[in-house]
Formats: structure tokens, sequence, C-alpha cells
């Protein structure tokens, strides 16, 4: 196989991109080469540091762009925003995703809404939106999973549902947009902890159920994301688990 050294004249978008995973996705992409869509919902400041940040190192090479993408009319927004800047695509990368409990007997049709919009609808109709370009570019599509699309969390029912059907619409489109898109899935473990919290009891559990022993970093993700992105062009379908081997059972 020969590998691209370079994403260099490429278009990439990246939801949810202002700051955590999927700050550092950015910030692997660009460095490859690629010029790079920062979508964002409530990150304002976040995002502009970014893009500034990013620009300095080479100018006009990054824009931000905000949107509610658990709206169609956001996502159609982002789209055509996105396209108004580069009217070319290379690479989707449907990042974004809220988190959070969602005990049974408590669930809330807006929790619903914001946890299948963020995770399920957004990816979905953001893809479809996007569609043409990636066509001319013959493109990629990564959709970022979980571990837990395939052994549910605790308490978190809508979330996990969410994500099981990134998965099934990850195999979905790779059936139906091959040979011109190729679409797969990274799947993290405990790579960040939860920002609202959690008890180093919890967190050496988990550690606990990981064979190498440690937590990840967002750089272990963006690395996924940028194989698939680059290299990876006879894999389309596939869910990437990057996780130090906690899937293997717990």
């Amino acid at each position: 196989m020969s590998f691209s050294l370079s994403l260099e004249n490429k278009v990439a978008l990246i939801t949810g991109s202002a700051r955590r995973i999927g700050a550092t996705i950015v910030r692997a992409l660009h460095a490859a080469g690629a010029d790079v869509v920062i979508h964002y919902r409530g990150s304002n400041d976040e995002a502009r540091q970014l893009a500034a940040e990013l620009n300095a190192q080479r100018p006009d090479s990054a824009a931000t762009f905000a949107a509610d993408l658990t709206r169609l009319a956001g996502i159609e927004q982002l789209a055509r925003e996105a396209s108004t800047w580069r009217p070319r695509l290379d690479i989707l990368v449907n990042n974004a995703s809220s988190f959070y409990p969602t005990p049974v007997g408590t669930i809330t049709e807006q929790q619903w809404d914001d946890l299948v919009g963020t995770n399920l609808k957004a990816p979905m109709f953001l893809s479809q939106a996007v569609l043409p370009m990636l066509r001319d570019s013959r493109g990629v599509i990564i959709n970022i999973v979980d571990i837990h699309a395939q052994r549910p969390l605790r308490d978190h029912p809508v979330y996990g549902s969410a994500k099981a059907g990134l998965v099934m619409l990850t195999r979905s489109l790779a059936k139906d947009l091959a040979p011109d898109i190729r679409v797969n899935g990274v799947a993290p473990g405990a790579i960040l902890w939860p920002e609202d919290g959690m008890s180093d009891e919890t967190k050496d559990a988990i550690l606990d159920q990981v064979p190498l022993g440690k937590p990840g970093s967002p750089e272990d993700i963006a690395g996924a994301v940028l194989f698939l992105a680059r290299d990876a062009t006879y894999v389309t379908g596939q869910i990437v688990a990057v996780d130090g081997g906690r899937s293997l059972g717990w």
C-alpha cells in the first residue's frame, strides 16, 4: 500500500469540534494538510481560538460555524455555509454528541430529542446534506460512535440506543454509498472522563476492565480518524474500537 503523506487541498468538516476530542481531531487533520470546518453549538470562544491558532499556522485554512444539529434547519444551514466557504468536501467527521444519564422512569421527550438528535439524527441528515460534494470528491464519512453502542451503560438507555443506531447507520451508508464514498466509525473507550465529575472509585473500576490498564488520549481517537480518512482506502463499513481492549469483555 502506498500511504499518502498529506491531506493537502482536501477539506474536512468536523462537528462538535471546538474542544475536547473534536478539537484534537481538527488539529490532526489540519496538521496532515486539510482545511477544516470547525462546527460548534455553544462553544463560541473555544471555536474562534482554535481557528485563530490554525490560521496562524496556515492562513485561511480554518473556519467556524455555529449550528444546532438537533434541528433540520440547523443541519442544512451548516452544510450551506460550509460549502460557501469551500465548495468541496472530502471528509465528514460526525463527532458532535450529547452525553448524560437518563434513568428509566425519568426520561423526558426533550432528553430523547437531544440525545437522539445529536447522536443519530444529525449524522444522518448532515451526511445526506453534503452527499453531492462527497460524491464529487469520492470522500469519506467517519462517525464517532462509542463502545457502549455494543454493551449498555447503566442509566444511559437513550444515549446507548442512539449510538447503537449510529453503528447501523454507519454500516447502512457504507453499503448504500459504495463505491463512491467510504463510511466507517471509531468507538472510543475511556478517553476523557465526563466533565461533570466521576469518583476515583468509578474510574478505577473502569480501568480494571481495560486490558492495557490505562485511559487513552484524544490523540488516540484522532489518529484512528486520520488513518480511516487518509490511509484506509480499502476499508468501509467498519467500527474501530479505540478502547485499550475494554470491549473484549467486561
